[in-house]
């Protein structure tokens, strides 16, 4: 770890140690039922990212973790990938300060091995150099519930799914009329406002939301070497849903999803003034019907992900504009039978075209376009063949038009002998990811590529004590990835000539030791390996590093405390390990600790006055090499609710 002081260690933990300890004095242990007990914590939560229905946790065989709307206004945190970083397996990497370009890694995969969802709908960017997702726009503005799931998953999802999967769900529309709203203020003049209302209304039931944020931001070359300029962002996200109940059995189900940002950056060393632009539509239409009395659930869907990223620079002899637009259409069939009690078969085609433009006006004479279509085909059976035994199995071919077919395998099982309190898990599971626009047919591209590969198991355990007051998880994991897309200097193009693995222990720790308070802790060691014996452009080989920007431990630890007096306490504690920020391994990112508080206070039923402090001990450092952070950060904010 960083050459941390005793003394800087024991400030950063001592936010949490000292609520959690206090507590215990100020409240009695009340005694309480069971069940209720555990429904507060997820033994009972409904996961729908392991087999795309929903299931209960104690069946699923994956490594799930879950965030919830009330946990996001918990930690009040503005940009969702801070709270995604909380979580057992997951390291970001920002460019900057919030809006900066983002990278999340599940379990060591790389950031374009991330599969991320809104609403049920893919958004990486086809346009983007390997597909990958940017987190710097996404913002926890109306977010009900997101789910990650840690491991390939590419026979229910498809490409890309080979480090994990992050599902987000927008606000859902409600039985009765809701309106919910909040602005805050704070650091560096950064503002924000969020608004939604939800309700039914005979056959329709919908939800509208909406948010602004602004800030003034901070150099994105650091300050401390140099960065004077701060680097600003703001966005303008919307969010909406209806749903049409024809009758019983046949609904239409409508989704969409807005985004339309600038953010500022530099190019390290240089404190540069380019701008990017970014405009992302979202949108979803669907039908769902049941047959055979409900036993047959149905879907067909069309989805669409628009996203456009114009750059500008005032420098007339910069490398920086840039001209991109990405475009996916998407044609789902989904079915679910209920065979017996004890088996769920599901079952699906999917049709997938990708288009794709990019110009570099340093480069380009003219924009280079290109497009693909992918067909998928897949079929998983669940079967429960005795009271606490899940198991689940599956087959996926794709049939990708530029480099041909792909065929995925996977299964799991889930094991209680007593309802949920002890869950023993066991997955194995196969990943892909196929080559993306620009790694096919643009600028040194490749249209031989075969997609990159993925094997992979795990196996953990959860178990529960002190009747559901404290649940405690350990995980051992191990994947392969091979044909892993690299620049070749022999041929001065993409190759498929890398490999890499990625093994490791997740540990959790939930506990509720007195209504009013609750405990999380999370311990990752993920353990990667660069296996590639091509040399590099200088005859180096990079074999047996360490990934890039992928830290070996990470550790997290939130409390939360309901104060007799009215008042709720939190605080979070990051520890995060060095890492590398090249291939080669010859610049270090030094690890660093990270504490937050904050608070909040009702002041009527529908009122609440919120704030935090971020950074509390303004902690220097750099999660990419010579790009800034945030440092000591202030805000304060109202909630509304009717």
């Amino acid at each position: 770890m960083k050459k941390l002081t005793i003394q800087s260690l024991k400030n950063a933990l001592f936010c949490s140690v000292a609520i959690a300890a206090s507590v215990p004095f100020a409240l009695p242990v009340h005694a309480e039922d069971t069940d209720e007990v555990a429904s507060r914590h997820d033994r009972d939560d409904i996961i729908v990212s392991s087999n795309r229905v929903e299931q209960p946790r104690f069946e699923v065989g994956q490594s799930v973790s879950i965030l919830t709307a009330d946990d996001l206004e918990t930690r009040q945190s503005q940009v969702l990938s801070d709270a995604l970083r909380t979580l057992p397996g997951v390291t970001v990497a920002r460019n900057g300060g919030p809006g900066s370009a983002t990278s999340v890694f599940i379990r060591g995969g790389d950031s374009s091995q991330t599969l991320v969802l809104v609403d049920g709908v893919r958004i990486n960017d086809p346009s983007a150099p390997s597909g990958a997702f940017d987190f710097g726009n996404l913002l926890t503005a109306n977010i009900d519930r997101v789910e990650v799931l840690r491991g390939p998953n590419s026979v229910i999802w498809g490409s890309q799914a080979i480090g994990g999967v992050v599902n987000i769900r927008t606000a859902e529309p409600t039985e009765n009329l809701a309106v919910t709203a909040r602005g805050e203020y704070g650091y560096r003049d950064t503002a924000q406002t969020v608004a939604n209302v939800s309700g039914r209304s005979g056959i329709f039931s919908g939800s509208l939301g909406g948010s602004y944020f602004r800030t003034d931001g901070i150099s994105a070359f650091d300050e401390n070497q140099g960065g004077t300029e701060r680097d600003g962002f703001r966005s303008v996200n919307a969010n909406a849903k209806l749903r049409i109940d024809l009758t019983d059995s046949f609904n239409i189900d409508l989704r969409g999803f807005y985004v339309d940002s600038r953010v500022e950056f530099d190019n390290p060393p240089a404190d540069t003034l380019p701008v990017t632009d970014t405009e992302q539509f979202i949108g979803y239409v669907g039908m769902n019907w049941a047959l055979l009395d409900g036993r047959l659930r149905n879907r067909i869907a069309y989805a669409r992900t628009d996203i456009s990223r114009v750059t500008t620079d005032p420098n007339p002899v910069s490398f920086n504009p840039f001209d991109a637009s990405g475009a996916l259409d998407r044609f789902e069939y989904q079915g679910v039978l209920e065979a017996t009690d004890f088996a769920t078969l599901i079952f699906g085609a999917e049709h997938e075209e990708s288009k794709s433009s990019t110009f570099f006006a340093a480069f380009d004479p003219a924009p280079d376009r290109t497009e693909t279509a992918l067909t998928s085909f897949y079929g998983q059976a669940v079967l429960r063949p005795f009271s606490g035994l899940t198991v689940a199995g599956g087959v996926r071919v794709d049939d990708h038009d530029v480099f041909g077919s792909e065929t995925s395998l996977g299964g799991n099982f889930a094991f209680t002998p007593n309802d949920g309190d002890t869950v023993i898990r066991g997955t194995y599971a196969e990943g892909f990811r196929a080559p993306a626009l620009p790694e096919l047919l643009a600028n040194f591209g490749n249209p031989n590529l075969q997609p990159e590969t993925a094997k992979s198991y795990d196996f953990g355990i959860e178990q529960s004590i002190l009747d559901g007051r404290m649940r405690a998880s350990a995980t051992y994991f191990h994947r392969d990835t091979k044909n892993l897309i690299a620049f070749s200097s022999t041929t001065f193009s993409l190759e498929n000539i890398a490999s890499a693995r990625a093994q490791g222990v997740e540990l959790g720790l939930w506990i509720n030791p007195v209504d009013a308070l609750t405990i999380q802790a999370q311990y990752s060691v993920i353990d990667t390996m660069n296996r590639s014996t091509a040399l590099d452009f200088f005859g180096n080989s990079n074999f047996g590093n360490n990934l890039a920007r992928r830290p070996s431990q990470t550790l997290s630890m939130l409390t939360d405390w309901e104060t007799p007096w009215g008042l709720n306490l939190g605080a979070t504690v990051l520890l995060v390990d060095d890492s590398f920020d090249d291939v080669a391994n010859n610049r270090r990112l030094e690890g660093y600790v990270l504490a937050d508080l904050r608070a909040s206070y009702p002041l009527t039923g529908n009122i609440e006055a919120y704030g935090r402090v971020e950074n509390l001990f303004d902690e220097q450092y750099q999660t990419a090499a010579n790009f800034g952070t945030p440092g000591r950060a202030g805000y304060v904010g109202i909630r509304l609710r009717f």
